[in-house]
């Protein structure tokens, strides 16, 4: 599959870039992609989360009646999580909510997210990502030349060409990665994706062994 490069002015160069079938032509597989979501958003949770037990809690260890003959049901601790201010039974504990998926797999994953855009006709390549200033009002001026305004955007770069990236921090729904960096979420949470032509490349020579 070829997929002809713009300039980022938004012309024609007259070249073209080979999106390779074993990457970008692949049979999507939906639950690869849901279980490499998962992974990704599961590791994103900083599992700081803590309740106090009631081993933890600040109060009397006295028993606070007898035993016997009050009518009333059996306690021995203010603590106890029937009492307000009492420890709390079964709360979060800090926790890792990452879990592993096989790298066969993440790589599966990541080839059905990028043959859903190029089916979609979500990937627009350009022969580079650098801009003549780094101000974020060329890097709208290029979007919209491209075609891309309004949508959500995910640039892939092949390296963090300093110009796109400083220039397009400060726009909502933008997010700029490094072809070694691009992951399954990233991919299905845009609407279209801006690729150099290097990182085409990159993206076939890492996801095609």
């Amino acid at each position: 599959m070829e997929i002809n490069v713009k300039n980022i002015k938004g012309e024609q160069t007259g070249s073209k870039v080979t999106l390779d079938a074993t990457v970008f032509g692949v049979t999507p597989n939906d639950h690869a992609i849901y279980l490499d979501v998962k992974q990704y958003l599961a590791a994103q949770r900083q599992g700081t989360h803590k309740a106090k037990q009631r081993n933890e809690v600040a109060g009397s260890t006295k028993k606070l009646k007898k035993q016997k003959g009050t009518g009333g049901a059996r306690c021995g601790s203010i603590k106890a999580p029937i009492f307000v201010g009492g420890g709390r039974v079964f709360g979060p504990v800090p926790r890792d909510y990452d879990f592993k998926l096989n790298k066969k797999l993440k790589q599966l994953a990541r080839r059905s997210a990028l043959s859903y855009k190029a089916q979609g006709e979500a990937i627009t390549v350009v022969d580079s990502l650098q801009l003549e200033e780094t101000k974020t009002k060329s890097f709208l001026a290029a979007v919209k030349n491209l075609g891309l305004e309004g949508k959500k955007l995910l640039i892939v770069g092949a390296t963090s060409e300093s110009t796109m990236v400083l220039a397009s921090r400060n726009v909502q729904k933008v997010k700029y990665v490094n072809a070694e960096s691009l992951n399954t979420y990233d991919i299905m949470n845009c609407a279209a994706m801006l690729c150099s032509a290097e990182a085409v490349e990159a993206i076939n020579a890492q996801l095609s062994k």
